[in-house]
């Protein structure tokens, strides 16, 4: 074994560092005026109190002006909301007149019973048919019957 080691005896001091330009660094030497730290420290701490009224302002500016913001937004978000549902329901219209997402599903009717009970029964007050469908309007007048009774009306005022 101790030809084992004999064999290694020359590189024993050679240092292992690659590059040249690295050097090992010196040894670090403690101060001797050094000394721990005592076992209470409150009397190091000494904080200025003479900030705490701005610092006390600033915050509760920042805060309002941070709920202010927020409910903004939250305004924001719900309009946003509130137009998606509108453009949703206006766009259902136009495919389904009459159809409301919340009544549910429509259930198709026998189109024989309607009419059946449609002879049957008179139209309601409101002006719509038992079918579910409004009455057409009565026929409008045209502008020449306007003008013809106007033209009428004054000729029976001067006799």
């Amino acid at each position: 074994m101790t030809q084992d080691h004999a064999q290694y005896a020359a590189s024993s001091n050679v240092p292992l560092i690659k590059s040249p330009s690295l050097r090992v660094p010196k040894s670090v030497e403690v101060p001797p005026d050094m000394y721990p730290l005592p076992d209470s420290i409150t009397e190091y701490f000494a904080y200025p109190f003479t900030l705490e009224p701005h610092v006390i302002t600033l915050e509760s500016s920042r805060k309002t002006t941070i709920a202010a913001h927020a409910a903004r937004r939250e305004a924001c978000l719900a309009s946003r909301e509130h137009e998606k549902e509108r453009r949703k329901r206006e766009a259902l219209q136009r495919v389904a007149p009459g159809y409301h997402p919340e009544s549910g599903p429509l259930a198709p009717k026998r189109l024989g019973d309607l009419m059946a009970k449609r002879l049957d029964e008179p139209v309601t007050k409101s002006g719509v048919d038992l079918m579910g469908l409004p009455l057409p309007p009565p026929p409008t007048r045209s502008v020449m019957d306007d003008l013809v009774d106007q033209l009428a009306a004054m000729e029976s005022t001067k006799e």
